[in-house]
């Protein structure tokens, strides 16, 4: 399965955004990408305002990603800001398109929250409960989002549901040893769980407001061993890979790491 990881920067219009999201979806397509990955915060970057342009998965801006993906023949995977309580939103990741027998449509909210690095996530995001995978063409792939990465059990989730892939979408922030960090957790979670991972996060935006995260660029892919396939700079560009559904099943033919588990022992 080919799939685009679209390493752009966005800013605060949710409506600047969805044409670049048309335009990138537009150039994977041209590139043969089957499923095309786009940041988390695609909808609007952090240091947004995000109550007051949070949207329902059945509003205009979720509406326009999928008329994006229908014209072009691809499952989309984007970051936006649905309502949620308390006046708060939701990190939302939608995931629409078609699909060869039924067309693809899920949503993930984000379950772990970015409280760290002094940065509070919490105060303006609700934290969602529930794992989410979708199903392209037969290949089963997961949904998560940048810190995310750091919980090891979610990938595992998605393996037990038959997962080949886990496509991670990021704003990762900035800051000493971030980057060795990033690059150190996405090759772990495929090794952990001995599936792709398939991780695109906000290009390098430049000087950014604060603890506020912004982008690092360096998206990559990762197969079921742990090795880094493809990989970007820091600057916005597309990155078109390739995910070998056979190759995890031989990867686990000698790294038996999900059936030599012990979950008796941690109950």
């Amino acid at each position: 399965m080919r799939i685009a990881l679209s390493q752009l920067t966005t800013g605060p219009d949710p409506e600047k955004n969805l044409r670049l999201v048309e335009e990138w979806t537009r150039r994977a397509a041209d590139a043969g990408a089957r499923v095309v990955v786009f940041p988390e915060a695609s909808m609007a970057c952090f240091g947004t305002p995000l109550a007051p342009l949070a949207q329902p998965l059945d509003g205009p801006w979720a509406d326009g990603v999928r008329e994006i993906a229908l014209a072009t023949g691809t499952v989309v995977v984007a970051g936006m800001f649905t309502p949620a309580d308390q006046g708060r939103v939701a990190n939302t990741l939608l995931a629409t398109g078609p699909g060869a027998e039924e067309p693809v449509e899920e949503s993930y909210d984000k379950i772990h929250l970015y409280d760290a690095f002094g940065f509070r996530e919490s105060e303006t995001v609700a934290a969602g409960s529930r794992p989410a995978v979708i199903d392209v063409d037969g290949v089963r792939l997961g949904l998560a989002t940048c810190y995310d990465v750091r919980f090891p059990e979610l990938f595992r989730a998605h393996a037990d549901a038959g997962a080949v892939g886990t496509l991670l979408a990021a704003s990762w922030g900035a800051g000493p040893g971030k980057l060795d960090q990033w690059e150190l957790l996405v090759r772990a979670r495929a090794l952990d769980t001995t599936v792709w991972v398939a991780a695109v996060g906000q290009a390098d935006p430049g000087t950014g407001p604060g603890p506020v995260p912004t982008g690092i660029g360096h998206s990559l892919m990762v197969g079921p061993d742990g090795t880094v396939r493809a990989s970007l700079g820091a600057d916005p560009e597309l990155l078109i890979t390739e995910l070998d559904v056979e190759e995890v099943g031989a990867v686990r033919e000698k790294t038996s790491v999900l059936a030599n588990r012990r979950p008796d022992v941690w109950r």
